[in-house]
C-alpha cells in the first residue's frame, strides 16, 4: 500500500488487508498531493463519554466498503484526485496542550505541503489544529459546522481546549471570519440560557435542528450556505451528533432530534460550490457503536467531503491530473507515524 496504488476490490476483498481510508494507498509522509486523509485518535477533550480515539481506526475499517465511483457521478474520484492516507498523529493521551500543539505542528505541515486535508476525528477538540493549520495557509477562514452543539463555550474543569471549546478559540484567535460562519443543527441542552448569545454577537450564523427536517428545509439551507460561505475559503467540521442518535447512537454527547443521514449528506451538496480547503469528521465513540452504523456514517460522510472537494476543484481547473497541475509544493511531510488501523 505504499507504492501509490489503491487496493481494487477487484482482486482483494473488501475485508482484506490492512485498512486504510477507502483502501487508498498509506503514504505516511505526503507531499504535492491534491488531498491527504490523517487521523488524529485523541479524546483527551471529551466530557461525557470517552472512546472517540478509537475512531479514525473505526472510520477507516468501515470505509473498506466504499467505493469511490458513486452512482450517476462519472468516473471513480480517486481517478482523478490523487488522494494518500497519511495514518495517524501520534497524540498524548495525558496533556491536552501538548495534544493540541502535536497536532497543530502536523497539520500545518500537511497543509503547507498538499492542497487540502480530511482530518478523522477524535473529539471536536482537534478541530482548532485543523483550523490553525488552513489559515496558516489561507488566512482569515469561512467555517461550515455541522452540529449538535455550538462548541463555542469557555474553558471547564481547568481544561482549556475540551471538545466544546474549538470554535470559540478559533474566532478568538482570528482564524474565522465569523460572518462567514455558518453552525447547523445546534440543539439540545446548554449550560446556560445565553449560551449562544457569544457566537451570536459575533455574527455566526446559527440554525437549529428544527429547521433542518425535510428536502425543502435542507434545499433552502443550501443555499444560505453558500451565501454566508461566498468566495472565503472554506473549512468544514462535521460532528457525527449532528445526527440523530437514531443513525449515529455511537457518539460522546448524543442528543435526540437531531438530522437524518439523508439531510446531513444533502447539506454537503454546497461544498463542491465554494471553496473548500480542509476537513475533520469529529467524535465518533466506537465503544458505544456496536453496530458500527455511526463509524459507517462518518466513513461516507468523509466519502462525500472527497467528492465535494473534486467538484470544487474541477469548477476551478485546479486538478493535478486534468493536465493543469495542482497547488501544492513538493516536499516533506506533516510528521506523522501510522499506527495499527482497522
Amino acid at each position: 500500500m505504499t507504492d501509490g496504488r489503491r487496493i481494487s476490490a477487484g482482486s482483494s476483498p473488501r475485508y482484506a488487508q490492512i485498512a486504510t481510508f477507502m483502501r487508498l494507498p498509506l503514504v505516511p509522509d505526503p507531499g504535492g498531493r491534491d488531498l491527504v486523509v490523517v487521523g488524529a485518535p485523541y479524546d483527551g477533550g471529551a466530557s461525557y463519554r470517552p472512546g472517540a480515539r478509537l475512531a479514525p481506526r473505526a472510520i477507516r475499517h468501515e470505509s473498506c466498503l466504499l467505493h469511490g465511483t458513486g452512482i450517476d457521478r462519472g468516473p471513480n474520484v480517486f481517478d482523478v484526485l490523487d488522494v494518500v492516507d497519511a495514518g495517524d498523529i501520534d497524540l498524548s493521551p495525558f496533556s491536552m496542550e501538548l495534544a493540541i500543539e502535536t497536532a497543530t505542528a502536523a497539520l500545518t505541515g500537511l497543509a503547507r505541503d498538499n492542497d487540502a486535508f480530511l482530518l478523522l476525528g477524535g473529539d471536536h477538540s482537534m478541530s482548532l489544529p485543523g483550523m490553525r493549520a488552513a489559515h496558516a495557509r489561507h488566512g482569515p477562514l469561512a467555517v461550515l459546522h455541522l452540529d449538535a452543539h455550538s462548541d463555542t463555550f469557555p474553558p471547564v474543569y481547568g481544561g482549556l481546549h475540551h471538545h466544546g471549546t474549538p470554535f470559540r478559540w478559533g474566532l478568538d484567535e482570528g482564524l474565522i471570519d465569523p460572518l462567514g460562519m455558518i453552525q447547523i443543527g445546534i440543539r439540545g441542552h446548554n449550560p446556560s440560557p445565553d449560551s449562544l448569545d457569544y457566537p451570536r454577537g459575533l455574527g455566526v450564523t446559527v440554525v437549529p435542528a428544527r429547521d433542518c427536517a425535510g428536502t425543502a428545509a435542507v434545499e433552502r439551507l443550501v443555499d444560505r450556505i453558500r451565501r454566508v460561505v461566498g468566495t472565503r475559503p472554506l473549512y468544514v467540521s462535521v460532528d457525527v451528533d449532528v445526527v440523530d442518535p437514531a443513525f449515529a447512537p455511537g457518539t460522546g454527547t448524543p442528543a435526540p432530534g437531531g438530522l437524518s443521514s439523508r439531510e446531513l449528506l444533502g447539506l454537503l451538496a454546497a461544498i463542491g460550490d465554494l471553496d473548500p480547503v480542509a476537513f475533520d469528521v469529529m467524535e465518533v465513540c466506537p465503544p458505544y457503536d456496536p453496530s458500527g452504523i455511526t463509524a459507517l456514517l462518518a466513513a461516507e460522510v468523509g466519502a462525500e467531503l472527497v467528492y465535494q472537494y473534486l467538484r470544487a476543484r474541477r469548477r476551478t481547473g485546479a486538478l493535478s491530473r486534468d493536465g493543469v497541475g495542482g497547488t501544492a509544493r513538493s516536499g516533506g511531510g506533516p510528521g506523522c507515524t501510522p499506527t495499527a488501523r482497522g
